[in-house]
Parts: C-alpha cells; structure tokens; sequence
C-alpha cells in the first residue's frame, strides 16, 4: 500500500475540560476523551493520540488504557501517543500494554516515545533527573529490541537483566510504528534513530516533521525529511 502525502490526527493532552463555565470532573474528562476519538474518526481524521502527564488538570495519566477505551469505540482511526515518556516507562511493561493494544485494535496502535519536557514522572516512579539522557537511550534501545526480536538477551544499568526472554502477546512482525518525539531547535533532533524509528520534531511557532526512516524500514530514505505545517 502507498503511503499518503500526509495524514491529518489530532492530539489530546487530557485537559480537564468545562462545560458553559463549570469544569468537568476528571471522570467526565475521561469520558469525553472517548468522545473526542469518536468525532474524530467521524470527520475522516487518520489519528488520535493522547499525551502522558501527572500534574494537575490533566487525566491522560494511564494512556493504553483510554486508548484501549477509544480502540473499543471506534473502528477505523488509528492510536498513538502523544507523547509517551520512555524515560520512566519499563520497556517490558510498555511492550505488554502497546502489543495488547495493538490486537484489541486490530493493528490500529502507534507510538511516539520522547525523554519528558515536564518531568514529573521522575520523582513519581523514583528516577534521578540526573539520568535523564542514560536512562532514554537505554529503553529505547531495549524497547526496539523487543520488537524486532523473539527472544531477548539483555542486559543495563537500570534494570534487571533479561535472558531468552520471549513476550506475549507479540507485536506483528517488525513491531508497531514507532516515532521519536524530540523539542527544541531542529538541529537538536540530528542525532540518528534507532533502526526500526522514525523522528518527529516539534517546536514553537509551527510544527516540523523530521522523518528519519531507519534502514530496513526504507533504504532508500536515507536522510531526513522535513514537512512545515504554520499553527
């Protein structure tokens, strides 16, 4: 199948909402982002992703469960993150919940994994700041892995090691695509990706794409390319 010249999502970060001036519970919040997915696939969007935070005022603190939720609700769109923090995220535990995901969905689920630009999570799940960079390029490393392999033999510095480890269920072959999402100046986002990754790239004033396919996904995409869409 061709792939389009561009695809149209939308992306929520769990607001609480209101409703003519009262402010919705964060049950009702929940709810509404079902909601919100339903009306999406309805006017013809390609995807609906959710964020993941843990501050006040926002409810997407649980994403593949709500987009277990909207994967129940709808049947066509397709769902991802928005972004989900690797960084504080077991890559066996994300791989479990994204593989499940994937099938109750009927291979609906995608991904973007970032490093945190709110860092709440770290003193929440009882990561060092200082481990910021270490602990994203680990996962990363891990978490890809777990998808293109059947049996994993791994070993780092912030979790136990694994031995022939086999998951289930498993993610179709090749894994689910799955993105980098970086900030800050594009240049920022010049470092390769990992192979089976792509890369978005996000900043103000505008919203840049930085599409880095790796190499067995599209040999003959070796560099990066760049789509600017103004906000």
């Amino acid at each position: 199948m061709t792939a389009p010249a561009f695809e149209v999502g939308l992306n929520s970060f769990g607001e609480v909402a209101s409703d003519g001036g009262r402010t919705l519970g964060d049950a009702e919040t929940v709810r509404l982002l079902v909601e919100e997915a339903k009306l999406a696939e309805a006017a013809g969007l390609d995807v609906f992703s959710i964020g993941e935070h843990y501050r006040a005022g926002h409810v997407d603190s649980a994403t593949p469960v709500l987009l277990s939720a909207v994967a129940a609700a709808t049947e066509h769109i397709r769902l991802g993150t928005s972004v989900t923090v690797l960084s504080t995220n077991d890559p066996v535990r994300l791989y479990h919940e994204f593989s499940t995901l994937d099938a109750v969905s009927n291979g609906r689920a995608q991904l973007v994994l970032g490093r945190a630009s709110a860092t709440e999570s770290f003193s929440l799940f009882g990561y060092d700041l200082a481990d910021y960079e270490a602990l994203f390029e680990e996962k990363l490393e891990l978490f890809m892995r777990l998808q293109r392999e059947e049996a994993v033999t791994w070993s780092g510095a912030f979790r136990t090691p694994l031995t022939q480890q086999r998951l289930r269920p498993r993610m179709r072959p090749g894994g689910i695509p799955t993105w980098i999402g970086v900030g800050g100046s594009p240049p920022a986002a010049g470092r390769p990706a990992l192979p089976g990754t792509r890369r978005r790239h996000r900043r103000g004033g505008g919203r840049d794409l930085v599409a880095v396919l790796a190499a067995g996904r599209d040999r003959a995409g070796a560099g990066a390319r760049v789509l600017r869409t103004h906000t």
